[in-house]
């Protein structure tokens, strides 16, 4: 079941106004008209993602250049009067203010301009119209095309002032004007609630929801993937398998197929739209959560007794006060060969995807001096997104044609660059690696949106002859996140344990990838600070490594998972963690992890501490996770004991000695055994099994006496290893 800003069981007969707290002068004179409750966007589109920062959602005139379609709506006055009329609204470049617009009320179109007064957010009187009782009309007139927002317009009959602010006092005063409950209303208690659903969210609900758990999804956004959603469009790379691909498969519109996979489960419900705004505590336990649907303001309240965090920024630790880890760890912390000298605040930051095309006609783009401040003399449009999943595609620059296939070239660096900077990757349009991505999150949007726009003028202005034609075919106005803060887990995973592989025994899924480091120029180091300076791509061995269970686990809260790039990292590692498909893996861990939860009465730490085994075994089974590396479905263990009799048979006892876990082999020599090293051959004799174990007594042949050994086999991390033998 999917909820779309409003769970319909929650309101009541009266529309779910709580009138009690409005007096009846409120409800006449003055009226609130949120944004988000236009009836028609018209060409502009609903802009949530700042909300927790300036306040509300807001439209967006995101035209690239040309002023879009009026937004409309009718509000009804129960009274006819003087209005003052307010509009709250942002000048994003105060210098210039490229983002114009006027409104409309009750046909009368007022003569200020909005987002022109060099002023953040912020109410702006525009006078008073006279207006009679009954329906009357609003309506946005973008004037340039360039990003104008529009928070609401408040009409107020009594000389009263609208509150601003993102503070709870000027969010009380939205709630009491739109007559909504001053306290969340009861969504009811899941057996996990799941927040943020991007490719890890989407596995950790399936998962669980498979497996009988009652699953409550909150998403921010209006599509699933995260990343790898149709808003922004990157593909998830990473460990893969099975259940990732049943979730990223594209339709023909660009989008995910997870939504569809969702819908399907009755054990799931799935609440786009809804943004996390607050949760509460008991100790060192999450008792709830309470989100605000963007459309409609109202605020619900979830329950449960397990909690995954899949939003990719640590938001439940965040609120929660949970112990967090941000920037460069010191090489000397975790003696990581990657790690800089000293410890620093830097982290990966934010890029906005996009693409151009060529018209039949010439197309004109107006000047652009308050983008051209950021972009300098750049003019290389690479890097495009030609399609959702299609990305780091080559695009125009000055004197290459316009029907040109362009094709990359690493020799085409400059003299000291490194050659991978001439990649045309659609990650090296990224800013924000020093500033707080989500404090600073409009302020990194717009500075990419300045370079992108600057840029597109530049190729335009430079080479007229051949990008006559060109335009702006689409700009993300969602931005790509980048890795900001981590949770602290039982464990720390480091670069180290990634090269070499560390064997945990609470291996719960493999990841897999290259150690995808970004680095930024210095803060006023260089022109182009929304490229980045340099960019480290080092495939290791090109192997998968274990990701331990203990790195999903808050250090803080005893009934807190974690699952995608915010696990308990280091920068370094997180740089391979990141990707979406090994978010995926995570997910899956989580998700059965939070089922066994209820299956056990127990939390996470409970099923670490006496049912890993079961968790191990049921994460290989649903994540039916391959490997680029090992194209073939992994061994039985059956199939593996008999590699290990065949390896003893031909005297490789390097092979079988390796086959043995952790100490396994040392305490079976302890107690007398060995290998056979005279074997002619070897017949399996008996065999039984358990929920995490397979046992195979193998008789092998030798010039004396036959010998019998029984072997038990675990599977970790998607691999069966021995790990207790007997003679």
């Amino acid at each position: 079941m999917t909820i779309d800003g409003v769970d319909p069981n929650a309101l009541r007969a009266d529309g779910g106004r709580d009138m009690s707290t409005e007096t009846a002068g409120e409800r006449t004179l003055r009226v609130l008209i949120e944004a988000e409750e236009f009836a028609d966007y018209g060409g502009w589109l609903l802009d949530s993602q700042f909300e927790l920062q300036m306040g509300s959602p807001y439209l967006l005139a995101h035209g690239l250049g040309r002023p879009v379609d009026d937004a409309v709506t009718t509000v009804d006055l129960a009274e006819s009067g003087s209005y003052t009329v307010w509009v709250r609204a942002k000048d994003w470049v105060p210098s210039h203010s490229p983002g114009r617009f006027q409104v409309s009320v009750g046909g009368v179109r007022l003569d200020s301009e909005l987002g022109a007064n060099g002023q953040d957010w912020g109410w702006q009187e525009l006078g008073q119209v006279e207006l009679a009782a009954g329906p009357t009309e609003i309506r946005l007139h973008d004037l340039t095309g360039f990003d104008g927002r529009c928070d609401a317009v408040y009409l107020s009959a009594d000389g009263s002032a609208p509150v601003d602010g993102a503070g709870e006092h000027a969010i009380a005063w939205r709630r009491r004007l739109r007559g909504l409950p001053a306290e969340p209303v009861d969504g009811g208690e899941f057996d996990v609630v799941v927040v943020g659903g991007g490719i890890a969210g989407c596995a950790a609900t399936l998962t669980a929801a498979r497996i009988g758990s009652r699953v409550a999804l909150i998403q921010d956004r209006p599509f699933l993937g995260g990343n790898a959603s149709k808003e922004i469009g990157l593909s998830p790379r990473g460990e893969s398998g099975d259940l990732i691909r049943e979730i990223a498969d594209r339709t023909v519109d660009g989008d995910l197929s997870a939504q569809a996979v969702l819908d399907a489960e009755p054990n799931v419900t799935l609440l786009l739209e809804h943004r996390i705004y607050a949760v509460a505590t008991d100790g060192r336990r999450l008792t709830s959560v309470d989100a605000r649907a963007t459309r409609t303001g109202i605020e619900t309240r979830f329950r449960a007794p397990v909690f995954i965090d899949c939003s990719g920024s640590a938001t439940l630790g965040q609120l929660a006060g949970a112990e967090l880890l941000s920037g460069q760890e010191a090489r000397a912390e975790y003696d990581e060969p990657r790690a800089p000298d000293e410890r620093d605040g830097m982290h990966h930051g934010n890029t906005l995807f996009f693409r151009t095309r060529v018209a039949d006609e010439p197309s004109e783009f107006p000047a652009v001096p308050w983008a051209t401040e950021v972009s300098k003399d750049y003019a290389n449009l690479s890097g495009q997104l030609l399609q959702p999943g299609v990305e780091n595609a080559p695009g125009p620059k000055p004197g290459q044609p316009a029907d040109a296939d362009p094709v990359f070239d690493f020799n085409d660096a400059a003299p000291g660059e490194n050659p991978l900077m001439s990649f045309p990757a659609t990650h090296f349009w990224e800013y924000g690696q020093w500033l707080d991505l989500q404090r600073d999150a409009e302020h990194i949007r717009d500075h990419l949106l300045r370079a992108l726009y600057g840029t597109f003028s530049n190729v335009k202005r430079l080479d007229p002859e051949h990008y006559a034609n060109l335009e702006l075919d689409w700009i993300a106005h969602v931005a790509a996140q980048g890795e900001f803060v981590r949770y602290r887990g039982e464990h720390v995973l480091t670069e180290n344990d990634i090269r070499d592989h560390t064997e945990f025994h609470d291996a719960v899924v493999r990841n897999d990838g290259a150690f995808c480091l970004h680095y930024p120029h210095q803060p006023a180091e260089s022109d182009y600070d929304f490229r980045l300076k340099d960019w480290v791509w080092d495939s290791r061995d090109h192997k998968p490594y274990a990701i331990p269970f203990r790195c999903l686990l808050s250090a803080s809260f005893d009934n807190l998972m974690m699952a995608g790039k915010h696990i308990s990292v280091t920068h370094i590692a997180g740089s391979s963690v990141k990707f979406m498909g090994n978010g995926g893996q995570h997910g899956a861990a989580v998700g059965i992890a939070a089922h066994l939860c209820a299956e056990h009465g127990t939390d996470p730490r409970g099923i670490y501490d006496g049912h890993l085994g079961q968790l191990q075994q049921l994460a290989s089974e649903m994540t039916g996770c391959g490997h680029l590396h090992l194209p073939e479905p992994p061994p039985s263990a059956r199939q593996v004991a008999e590699r290990h009799a065949e390896a003893v048979v031909a005297g490789d006892h390097d092979t079988a000695e390796g086959d043995f876990y952790g100490n396994a082999l040392v305490a079976f020599t302890d107690e007398g055994g060995t290998l056979p090293t005279d074997a002619v051959g070897y017949e399996l004799v008996g065999e039984r099994n358990d929920v995490t174990w397979n046992e195979f007594v193998i008789r092998y042949d030798t010039p004396g006496d036959a010998v019998d050994i029984t072997t038990r086999w675990h599977l970790l991390v998607g691999e069966w290893r021995l790990t207790e033998a007997s003679r």
